[in-house]
């Protein structure tokens, strides 16, 4: 498929190319992985001029092989626990507000990671308790008491991206299983109902919009409290092609019907992705999801 030409909606300023290179080179020194740089994010600019990006621990390489993701596919070596010590001292240089911590996938591990994730958010909690705490978890091959040892270090939201629609599961995520991916976000609202669960999806990889809505009564039904919606860009060469770009038109229509599905926080644009200016969002909703957690999404 010949690769389509970006669209004037997506072509960004080169004004902050400054700030990306200063805060680049601080995490060169202070922290030696995010996913804004492993994963190639077309927002790096812009997050990282407002001194916001979000720490990959538990390594660099991950044990499957998305064909969205340019993050390194392999054999991961074993965690290093020097690398909290060196995000807490970045949360501090850095001056941080909120967090947002995720990983590779670590199916090498017996717990796929979790009890690092756990002694990771405890170990801000302890340091700097003010500081809020967002996880962008896998699903630990759907392991229900490896999910309980990371919800009970209290983390402020739990994001699990399902990423696509099921018809596209065995091309985009390979490895992962659309119903076990639901079960995860519905496991997390069960266990911890006060807790904000989250979830992300990616257009333009061929779903087609009937997909989406279902994806969204799916969605509803595991009572996600917050849904991210944003276009697919190809990382690299060799990762998957974009068969269409999604005008922001589209982008509101979707969110619309979105929230016409109950889903109650929608946040859909060309350059929306799940952990894109989470500082900024939760900020603006925090009258909102306080509501949230004394009144909890029910699960169908």
């Amino acid at each position: 498929m010949a690769q389509q030409r970006l669209p004037e909606w997506f072509r960004h300023s080169g004004g902050k190319l400054k700030a990306t290179r200063q805060l680049s080179q601080l995490l060169q020194a202070e922290v030696p992985n995010s996913i804004c740089q492993e994963a190639r994010c077309p927002n790096r600019s812009e997050c990282f001029s407002k001194g916001v990006l979000t720490f990959m621990i538990l390594g660099t390489v991950c044990t499957r092989n998305c064909g969205f993701c340019s993050v390194a596919h392999g054999k991961p070596k074993p965690p290093e626990i020097e690398e909290i010590d060196k995000i807490n001292q970045s949360i501090q240089t850095l001056n941080l507000r909120f967090v947002v911590l995720t990983s590779p996938n670590r199916d090498d591990l017996k717990d796929g990671g979790a009890a690092h994730y756990a002694k990771t958010i405890l170990a801000i909690r302890e340091q700097h308790p003010s500081v809020k705490v967002e996880i962008l978890i896998p699903d630990f091959k759907g392991n229900v008491e490896d999910l309980n040892t990371v919800i009970a270090a209290t983390p402020d939201v739990l994001n699990h991206n399902l990423e696509t629609v099921p018809s596209l599961y065995r091309t985009v995520r390979k490895g992962s299983l659309y119903d076990r991916s639901l079960a995860v976000l519905r496991h997390a609202k069960q266990y911890s109902p006060s807790l904000l669960t989250k979830t992300g999806l990616m257009v333009g990889l061929g779903e087609t919009k009937d997909e989406l809505r279902k994806t969204f009564a799916d969605i509803k039904a595991q009572g996600v409290d917050i849904l991210t919606l944003g276009q697919y860009l190809k990382p690299d060469k060799k990762s998957l092609d974009i068969h269409r770009y999604y005008h922001p038109d589209e982008f509101e229509e979707l969110k619309q019907y979105a929230e016409s599905e109950g889903i109650r926080y929608v946040f859909a644009g060309p350059s929306v992705r799940s952990s894109y200016l989470a500082e900024h969002v939760f900020d603006d909703l925090s009258d909102g999801l306080e509501s949230l957690r004394e009144t909890p999404c029910t699960i169908h």
